[in-house]
Order: C-alpha cells, then sequence, then structure tokens
C-alpha cells in the first residue's frame, strides 16, 4: 500500500509540474476537436441530475482522498516521518422531492492491503426551500472556530491550526439538529448535538453540546471583496462517568473570527477562548491565530500563519498531530510559525500542498511536555 501511496503521489506532482509547462503555439483548428478538460472530468460524481423529475431531481457520488508525507525533527527529542492516507471518504448525497437532501459518507482505512471500513461521518437529512433556513438532522459536522469551522477540503494550510486543535472538537461529526441560514449580509447557525463520540449514532449518555454562530459580511461597508466577522459560542455539559465522551474537556468556547480579503491578498484571523472541565484537570485556554495570504497567480497562492495558545495553569496545551507522534506530553504555551504554498490544479477539488513550521511548546512543570522543532508536510488534496 505504501508504494502504491508513493506512486499517486507521484501522479499527482507530475500533474502538476505538467500543469506549469508552457506548450508552444499550435496552428489554427481546423475543427473543434478539444475534448473534457481535467477539471471537467472531476464531475464524474454526478450521476444523475433532473430538476423536473419530482421524486428524484439529483444524485452524487461524494468523496475526499487526501495524501500526506510529513518529515518531522524535534531536536533532542527525536523525529518522525510517515507517507500515509490521511482522509478517504466516499458516499451518496441525493435531493428528493425538491426540498430534502439525503447525505451519507464513511471514512475508511487504507493503512493496510485491505480496504477498511473506518467511522460514520454524515449520514443526515436536510430540509430547505431557500438560503434563508436550511434544517439539518443526524449525525453531522459540529463546526466553531475558524478553522474548526472550515473545511478539510477548503483549508489553505495543509492542516488546521493547534489552535483548533486545542479547542475545537477534532471528532468533528456528532449525532445533532442544526438550523441554519444567510438573510442579506448576516448569517447564523445554531445546533445541538449528543456528544457521544462512538463510530455511528450517538446517544445522550455521554451528555450533549451546543453551537451557536453569528456572522456579517461588512464588505459594501469597506470597500473590500470580503470582510467576515463571526462570533462562534460552545456550550458543553458532559457526563464522565461514560467512556464515549467525544469532545475536548471543554465547558465553553468562544471564537472571534474575521476574513479579510481584496484583490489577490487576503488575512484570517482567529481570537479564541475556552473553559476547561476541572473535573478533567483541563485548565482554561487562550488562542490568536493569524493568518495572511497572498494569490501570486489564480493558481500559486503562498500563505503565513502564526498561532499562539497558552493555558492558565501547568499542561493544559497539546502538541499538533505529527508534533504530537514524537512529543505526547502537554505543556503551557505554544507558538508556531508557518510558510505554505498551495498549487491549485482545479481550485480546491484537486490541489496540492506543502508548508514548512517551527513550533515551541513550553512546559513549566518541566514534567514531560517540553517541544522544539521544525516539521515539513506536503499533501494531496481531492474532493468530487
Amino acid at each position: 500500500m505504501k508504494d502504491k501511496t508513493i506512486a499517486l503521489l507521484g501522479i499527482a506532482l507530475s500533474g502538476v509540474a505538467c500543469a506549469g509547462t508552457s506548450a508552444p503555439p499550435a496552428a489554427p483548428p481546423v475543427t473543434d476537436v478539444s475534448g473534457p478538460s481535467l477539471c471537467d472530468l472531476l464531475a464524474f460524481g454526478q450521476l444523475y441530475k433532473n430538476p423536473d423529475n419530482p421524486l428524484l431531481q439529483s444524485l452524487a457520488f461524494t468523496g475526499r482522498l487526501q495524501v500526506d508525507g510529513a518529515i518531522f525533527d524535534g531536536d533532542e527529542l527525536g523525529d518522525y516521518d510517515a507517507l500515509l492516507w490521511r482522509r478517504v471518504r466516499g458516499g451518496f448525497k441525493a435531493k428528493v422531492l425538491n426540498d430534502f437532501t439525503l447525505h451519507v459518507e464513511a471514512d475508511f482505512d487504507f493503512s493496510s492491503t485491505d480496504v477498511d471500513y473506518s467511522k460514520l461521518t454524515d449520514a443526515n437529512i436536510a430540509w430547505s426551500r431557500g438560503p434563508e433556513l436550511v434544517i439539518k438532522a443526524g449525525k453531522q459536522g459540529a463546526e466553531f472556530t475558524l478553522d474548526g469551522g472550515t473545511s478539510s477540503k477548503k483549508l489553505i494550510t495543509i492542516d488546521r491550526s493547534n489552535l483548533a486543535n486545542n479547542m475545537w472538537f477534532t471528532n468533528e461529526y456528532f449525532t445533532g439538529l442544526s438550523a441554519s441560514g444567510e438573510v442579506g449580509a448576516w448569517n447564523y447557525f445554531v445546533g445541538a448535538y449528543s456528544a457521544d463520540g462512538t463510530d455511528e449514532f450517538g446517544d445522550f449518555d455521554s451528555g450533549e453540546f451546543y453551537v451557536v454562530k453569528l456572522g456579517r459580511d461588512f464588505s459594501d461597508a469597506v470597500g473590500l471583496d470580503k470582510a467576515a466577522v463571526r462570533l462562534d459560542y460552545m456550550h458543553a455539559d458532559l457526563d464522565f462517568s461514560s467512556m464515549e465522551v467525544g469532545t475536548r474537556n471543554l465547558e465553553q468556547v468562544i471564537s472571534l473570527s474575521t476574513q479579510w480579503e481584496d484583490g489577490d491578498w487576503g488575512l484570517w484571523t482567529d481570537l479564541a477562548w475556552a473553559q476547561g472541565y476541572e473535573v478533567k484537570s483541563q485548565s482554561d485556554l487562550f488562542g490568536l491565530q493569524l493568518m495572511p495570504f497572498y494569490n501570486f497567480t489564480d493558481k500559486v497562492q503562498g500563505v503565513f500563519r502564526y498561532t499562539h495558545v497558552e493555558s492558565d495553569e501547568d499542561n493544559g496545551v497539546r502538541l499538533a498531530r505529527y508534533e504530537n507522534a514524537i512529543e505526547s506530553g502537554r505543556g503551557d504555551s505554544y507558538d508556531e510559525f508557518y510558510v505554505g504554498l498551495n498549487y491549485y490544479i482545479c481550485d480546491h477539488n484537486l490541489k496540492v500542498q506543502t508548508g514548512v513550521q517551527y513550533a515551541n511548546l513550553d512546559d513549566a512543570a518541566n514534567d514531560g511536555g517540553e517541544y522544539d522543532g521544525w516539521g515539513w508536510t506536503t499533501g494531496l488534496r481531492f474532493y468530487w
């Protein structure tokens, strides 16, 4: 399987190289014999579409493939390198009876020679007659904070920040009921979820949590292409007598995020605070994320990210995914500097991302959480 993964990365990177190569001038065509482009072929997932059918308006095969190659050096702590499938997901989405959408997707494990089912992600039904109100019931994403509220399909860094890793629920998919919509320049979201982290549908034995979000785009007022400001609030009432709690040990999270964009430049920010459960020895957290970016062309984008996370008490902050593979202990103050480059072959549907980062975690308790090291991650992101 590792050989297959290497081959897949090679094919993807070869495609990037070919896409950036200038072709010699062509003679004027006698007739148009051009076929569909690579990006046109990515519409293979659309199996059926007929808005005039009163029963079934559309049926699509949905999914994503994400591959990572990671090299991390934790100085005296050791190093980590891997080539792995980050996400392999597939399912179906159907629009029926004009107002309803059915969506089912699952994660699969490609780490062995066999393809194994991992967990159910989406299994929900949504009702809507317009953008003002969408009601969704079933297993679905619980999204809050800047990166936690951004699908892994559309991240502009190769991974979510450590602010989201500490203050958002990385299990991501929970059984719940939500209502969302857009009214003019305003957007809102209200959701109630089971805190059960099981692979299929959860019950409420582990408690529940609630997410409320309110945002507005001020672009017309300030004269920018985008000037979105959003306030997210999460409250959790958890029952730790259950062994199935799938959230972080947080009682409240408040996140104020912004997205400023104009022409080729942009700046996304997140300022967040979280209240930890004392019974689980999780102290309160504070986080800051600054992420400016610049579009060199319509396909090449440069990104910088600074992330700071700190805890009121010792051992409140955990390291990010690959750093945690070197040092699993916790500290109290984390800083990360990330520089990345994205190549959009077919917008977010097919892209190659690479990023270099330096991270430092202080450990005032000096009990096995200190980290200082570099990392480099390159990956292919593909969804349909």
